[in-house]
């Protein structure tokens, strides 16, 4: 819920308070500092008092990486502001970093002049060979150009947790597992930001652990907290803190929420608006597992998760669950979608509406678990056997995947068919405020389920959608053939006949190619004609638009359409496309979508391609309009 900066008290500061529009911050450590921990509750409390927030977490993939090197480094990027925010940052503002390899890895995205918060006691000369350091960058002069903040975190954590006697005893090494929040603290000093939200978290995540209550954790964490407040407030060193004031956002309720999470939510509102139970089935993998975790805790809603054996098993089930007349869904990421294949083959053929949540990430094989990407476009568009066409709907931001989600059950239920809704790692795991709609503004989502025949039989399609019915099993008079042979497309009985197959891969193509005609039509980012017009889709959103706007700024003739609908293609991108001189492609990938443009509307497209696992930053875009303009 969004709340003001009067609603949640900052304790009082005797120091000077700057006020600035927007800071970008990142924190760095070990994947077992409980780094995610405080930059989620970090960007969970900017939220709380009303800012607009876009966050990065970028993790490794292994779930204890060697400590100390520079491969095990977790990090943590949020930026938030007073106005509208649509990316976490090109560089820095401040670097809290826990170690030496945390400093060296991310010190290159520090601006010059930024603040940087460095635990000394972690850089000792075993912690600088475990970093590959040649010199200690505390000594060398290698930090001269920034605001360097010398601060003893452990040491300074145990003498906050040991001050007095906890309710139970906690031994050292469980103490210095609380410098995490002392940081955070400094942080949330350094920013004005309250403490009562990361407060409220520790009492609830701390209250229990393995069932057991520990009180003695709650009261260490919250020690080491207002530790780290008082020590900046103290301390000759913190001469001044800032402050940035709540986003003038619409009114309404707000929520913090990573994509992931607006996409469970998004599967229960569209269970909730058909009055149908809702099935999630799904195989564990990153970054995908957690709308698993999520889905599980709404069984009061109707809702049945279920975890397979194996990725083929779980959209299987979820075909079943179709078949028994549940809404249907299953999740993966990576390889994932490539074992699915085959059953999603069935469910075209078999005609059942079922969602197939593809959380893109890294490839080929297990690639890059934990890195963002968009890989898996060609594979959603072309990676079945024989004719077998699908809707494809990608969200653009966090929040957004609800919606996206409920738009890809919709035309799954309407058209009859699977539907596949792409995230990615940047979108799933990413988290910014969102604006909880009202249940009545939801589009409606019609089943029309037959559970009696009247008159009617199986394979009688909708003139308007060719979807044939969604029949309830066992209803008599309305009993049909199941399986992946070619059907009849009158009688739906198992059918070799040549012109018949031809007859249903044309129908099923026309199928899909309808949906065309309630696609709304295509939003333009800036004039409707120009120079150059920069076409994006999924997670690219806040980069091309950010880049697109500074760019008109300085001059430059560019627009930008974003495409949530990629199959089919929205039926007027044609028409503005060839209004434009040049068309410029920016992907997570070596240039997908640009090629299903240069092929479908027979023009020389640009691709703008990067795969790093790390999202575009608006400098890298805005320095490829310019070029692209000037025809370099």
């Amino acid at each position: 819920m969004q709340a003001t900066s009067a609603e949640l008290q900052t304790p009082p500061s005797q120091k000077p308070i700057d006020a600035v529009p927007e800071v970008v911050i990142y924190f760095a450590g070990d994947s077992g500092d409980g780094i995610q921990a405080i930059g989620g509750q970090f960007g969970h409390t900017c939220v709380r008092m009303g800012n607009d927030i876009v966050t990065f977490p970028d993790f490794p993939a292994e779930i204890r990486a060697p400590a100390g090197t520079r491969a095990g480094v977790s990090g943590y990027q949020l930026r938030f502001g007073n106005t509208e925010v649509l990316t976490p940052g090109d560089g820095y503002d401040a670097l809290v970093a826990f170690n030496p390899a945390a400093l060296l890895t991310r010190l290159k995205g520090l601006k010059s002049n930024g603040i940087l918060i460095v635990n000394t006691d972690k850089f000792t000369a075993n912690d600088l060979n475990k970093a590959h350091c040649k010199s200690n960058p505390l000594e060398d002069g290698s930090l001269d150009r920034y605001q360097v903040y010398k601060v003893d975190l452990t040491k300074l954590t145990r003498a906050a947790v040991f001050s007095s006697p906890l309710p139970q005893p906690l031994s050292p090494r469980e103490g210095d597992r609380c410098q995490n929040f002392f940081a955070l603290g400094m942080v949330c000093w350094l920013y004005q930001r309250s403490l009562e939200p990361t407060e409220q978290y520790i009492k609830s995540k701390f209250n229990k652990i393995k069932g057991q209550a520990t009180p003695h954790v709650v009261e260490a964490n919250l020690r080491a907290l207002k530790a780290g407040w008082t020590y900046c407030e103290s301390t000759d060193a913190f001469a001044s803190s800032f402050t940035i004031a709540p986003a003038k956002l619409a009114p309404g309720l707000y929520r913090h929420v990573t994509g992931n999470q607006a996409t469970a939510m998004g599967i229960v509102a569209a269970g909730q608006k058909a009055g149908l139970p809702v099935f999630f089935g799904s195989y564990p993998i990153t970054p995908a597992s957690d709308i698993l975790h999520a889905l599980a805790k709404y069984k009061n809603m109707n809702v049945t998760t279920a975890q397979a054996e194996d990725e083929i098993a779980a959209a299987c089930m979820a075909i079943g669950a179709a078949y028994s007349g549940s809404l249907a869904f299953t999740a993966t990421s990576g390889p994932g979608l490539d074992l699915k294949q085959e059953a999603i083959s069935l469910a075209i053929s078999t005609e059942m509406p079922l969602v197939i949540v593809d959380v893109q990430r890294g490839g080929p094989s297990t690639g890059l678990p934990t890195k963002t990407e968009q890989a898996d476009l060609f594979a959603a568009m072309y990676g079945r056997h024989g004719e077998s066409p699908l809707p494809i709907v990608a969200a653009c931001q966090p929040a957004d995947c609800f919606a996206c989600v409920y738009e890809a059950t919709r035309l799954a239920v309407k058209y009859r068919t699977p539907v596949i809704f792409l995230s990615d790692g940047y979108l799933a795991n990413g988290a910014e405020p969102w604006l909880i709609p009202s249940a009545k503004d939801l589009p409606a989502i019609l089943h029309s389920q037959l559970v009696e025949s009247n008159g009617s039989r199986a394979f009688t399609r909708d003139p308007e959608t060719l979807a044939r019915p969604w029949v309830r099993i066992g209803t008599p008079g309305l009993e049909y053939r199941v399986g992946g042979i070619e059907k009849d497309q009158a009688s739906g009985n198992i059918s070799y006949d040549p012109d018949n197959h031809e007859a249903m891969s044309r129908l099923r193509k026309a199928k899909i190619d309808r949906i065309a005609r309630e696609i709304p039509p295509t939003a333009i980012d800036g004039p409707i004609s120009g120079d150059l017009l920069v076409v994006g889709w999924g997670s690219t959103f806040g980069s091309i638009k950010s880049a697109v706007e500074r760019k008109r700024r300085e001059g430059r003739s560019v627009s930008h359409v974003h495409l949530r609908y990629l199959n089919p293609l929205p039926a007027d991108l044609g028409a503005i496309i060839g209004r434009f001189k040049k068309v410029l492609v920016p992907e997570m990938n070596l240039g997908q979508l640009v090629d299903i443009i240069r092929a479908r509307y027979v023009i020389p497209a640009i691709p703008l391609s990067k795969v790093k696992g790390q999202p575009f930053t608006i400098t890298e875009i805005a320095d490829a309009i310019d070029s692209t303009i000037k025809g370099k």
